[in-house]
C-alpha cells in the first residue's frame, strides 16, 4: 500500500530531491500547494531540529497527512555560529535576496582568519499517531573571501567543503549532492524511514 506524505515547502528542487532519494520507498511525495496548504507557521524554534520539526507539525495537521520538513543553514565559527538557523533571514529587511545576505556575511567576516564553517541541515517526519523522525546531516568547510562559481544558491558561492577545491557554486550538481549536508541528512532520514514502514508491516502481519 502506497501511503502519501506532505513536503512542508513548495519548493520544487527540494521535492525533486526527496522524490530522488526516496523511490525505492512506497511512498507518494506532495507539495504543501498540492495538499492545498497555504500557510507557513513562525519558524520560533532555537536549532534546525526544532524548526523542522515545527514546520512539519503545521503541515501534518493541516492535511491529516505525514509530513516531512527540513531546516538548514550555515554556522560560522568566527561569528559565534551566525547565521545559523537565520541564515535565510540574515540581516533583516534590507538584505532580500542570496547576493545580499553573502556581502553582508563577507563583510562581517572581513577581518577574520578564522573561516571554518559548517552547512547543518535538519529532516524531520510528523506522524498523525504522533511518531516522530529527525535525521541530520553536516557538511564542513571554510568560507572564502569573495564569492567563486556561478551555480547553487544561497552561501554556495563563498563555501569550499573539506577535501575540496572548489566551492559548492561551482561544483556539478551530481557531487554536490553527493557530499552535502541536506544528501546525508535525507539519506540517513531514508534509512529511518524505510526501518520504521519494516516494522509496521511485521507489526500488522
Amino acid at each position: 500500500m502506497i501511503r502519501t506524505f506532505v513536503i512542508a515547502t513548495n519548493n520544487a528542487g527540494k521535492l525533486a530531491e526527496m522524490r530522488a532519494i526516496l523511490k525505492s520507498l512506497e511512498i507518494c511525495l506532495v507539495s504543501l500547494k498540492d495538499a492545498g496548504i497555504n500557510s507557513e507557521p513562525d519558524e520560533t524554534g532555537t536549532t534546525f531540529k526544532e524548526n523542522a520539526i515545527i514546520k512539519a507539525r503545521c503541515a501534518m495537521e493541516s492535511s491529516g497527512l505525514p509530513a516531512i520538513a527540513d531546516d538548514s543553514g550555515l554556522v560560522v565559527d568566527s561569528l559565534g555560529g551566525e547565521p545559523g538557523i537565520n541564515s535565510a533571514r540574515y540581516g533583516g529587511i534590507l538584505n532580500k535576496s542570496d547576493t545580499d545576505r553573502v556581502n553582508f556575511l563577507l563583510t562581517n567576516m572581513y577581518e577574520s582568519e578564522l573561516r571554518s564553517a559548517r552547512f547543518v541541515s535538519c529532516i524531520a517526519c510528523v506522524f498523525p499517531e504522533g511518531d516522530i523522525i529527525t535525521a541530520e546531516g553536516v557538511c564542513e568547510g571554510t568560507i572564502t573571501r569573495h564569492p567563486i562559481g556561478d551555480c547553487g544558491f544561497g552561501y554556495d558561492p563563498v563555501f569550499v567543503p573539506d577535501g575540496f577545491n572548489l566551492t559548492f557554486a561551482q561544483m556539478p550538481f551530481e557531487i554536490k549532492n553527493r557530499i552535502s549536508h541536506r544528501a546525508m541528512a535525507v539519506n540517513e532520514f531514508k534509512k529511518k524511514l524505510e526501518l520504521r514502514m519494516k516494522e509496521n508491516t511485521y507489526a500488522q502481519q
